[in-house]
């Protein structure tokens, strides 16, 4: 959430910067600048009243000591009249107080100023690409046919017990699925990130929290009974660790990182983009959370972006990084860095992780913060996040583009997590 002094002091800035996400802020700003304009004259009206209800006590006391009978019975009928003033001052203001905040949750983040210009994925800006493609014959299969013929995965057994977009992995592919977490979260505790296993459901001020609720209500599984949500990633749950607490200084670097399933409604995905592991309802993933100073945040960022690209070199994926450009991001982001790989047989790149800066939009919203220095004001701190990595499409692109006449060849990384080297 954006703070409602960035807006006072800069309300054409944000109206620009926003119109980059093609987010037209301008009606949104001015209401909160006249409410907000509202908010204050109201608080001064109130003041003015308490200071003469103040000064009314102190005179009515002197007027009984004096004996004036007449003035006392008018000094009570103004204080009467003034705390009646009162009370509907503070309705007023309180009743602009909710209308600011209904209005600045509506607004996205602002994004940083290297984000390219764009309206969609189209015009992302490809930032580096590694790995080598394969080379694969020309019946090469698609991940959905490979995992039919080899009994890794069962599609339609899902859709028998739930519906479509919840596989069941069985055999050497509920192992590899194993392997590829553990492989996870060894990576990211080798490289200081503490593991935090969540709840895999969060409450309304979580998903508050972290900007999921009110923007993507839709896109959530919601456990109406208790008011709960199942989580669209780990994300949710352990950056609320942080809700409402300040940290010092000495805190920093802040690293966690997490297993989950994750649960997403994706109303509305249809056609071939959805076909196998390409999106589903229910998949795993791994996630890294950062908490950091705002002096650092963006240094910070680079290293979760090399920390994630180490990750897809150690599988032998060809992929390719792309920062998003304004009108692709998302509602919570200032900058986003998503990894893509290429699906051999699909002969597509695929996403598998995105890696964003959210500044202190998030922490706002949390009121996460820091203390410089001891006996300081706290500041709001940074909070980033990124897939490391997401396994579905991952799974997806090792089936396609690791095929051979003999069987699927498992990259060497995942040869002692898995116990296997061939899926023959």
């Amino acid at each position: 959430m954006l703070t409602l002094r960035t807006i006072q002091e800069n309300p054409q800035e944000v109206i620009e910067k926003l119109a980059k996400k093609k987010f037209d802020a301008r009606e949104i700003v001015n209401s909160i600048i006249g409410f907000t304009e509202a908010k204050n004259q109201t608080q001064m009206q109130a003041d003015r009243a308490k200071a003469e209800l103040n000064a009314l006590s102190r005179e009515i006391g002197q007027l009984m000591r004096q004996g004036d009978a007449s003035g006392t019975q008018q000094a009570r009928e103004r204080t009467a009249e003034l705390k009646e003033s009162i009370r509907e001052l503070d309705l007023v203001f309180a009743d602009l107080d909710v209308k600011i905040r209904e209005l600045l949750v509506l607004l996205p983040n602002t994004p940083h100023v290297s984000v390219p210009e764009g309206n969609s994925a189209e015009d992302n800006e490809v930032v580096r690409s590694g790995g080598s493609f394969p080379v694969l014959d020309e019946n090469a299969l698609p991940h959905w046919e490979l995992a039919s013929r080899y009994n890794l995965i069962d599609f339609e057994l899902g859709v028998k017990l739930t519906g479509a977009g919840f596989p069941v992995y069985r055999g050497k592919g509920a192992r590899l699925q194993r392997a590829l977490i553990n492989f996870f979260l060894d990576q990211a505790r080798q490289n200081g990130y503490e593991e935090i296993q969540p709840p895999l459901m969060v409450n309304e001020a979580s998903g508050f929290g972290t900007g999921q609720l009110p923007d993507k209500e839709g896109q959530m599984y919601h456990v109406t009974a208790d008011n709960f949500y199942m989580i669209p990633t780990a994300e949710v749950p352990v950056t609320n660790i942080y809700r409402d607490v300040i940290l010092e200084n000495r805190d920093f670097p802040v690293k966690n990182c997490a297993y989950s399933a994750c649960f997403r409604r994706e109303a509305g995905s249809y056609g071939k983009d959805v076909r196998g592991l390409n999106r589903l309802h229910q998949f795993d993933k791994v996630e890294i959370v950062r908490i950091a100073h705002p002096d650092t945040s963006y240094e910070v960022l680079e290293e979760m972006v090399n920390y994630v690209e180490s990750l897809v070199q150690k599988l032998e994926l060809p992929y390719r990084i792309v920062k998003l450009c304004g009108g692709d991001m998302g509602f919570t982001s200032a900058l986003t860095y998503d990894f893509e790989v290429w699906s051999g047989a699909q002969e597509k790149w695929l996403e598998v992780s995105s890696v964003s800066n959210f500044e202190s939009f998030q922490a706002n919203r949390l009121k996460l913060r820091f203390r410089e220095e001891a006996g300081k004001k706290p500041q709001l701190a940074h909070t980033l996040n990124g897939s490391a990595l997401a396994l579905p499409r991952i799974v997806a692109a090792l089936l396609e583009n690791n095929q051979t006449p003999e069987g699927i060849r498992i990259p060497r990384a995942l040869v002692p997590f898995c116990g296997f080297d061939m899926i023959p």
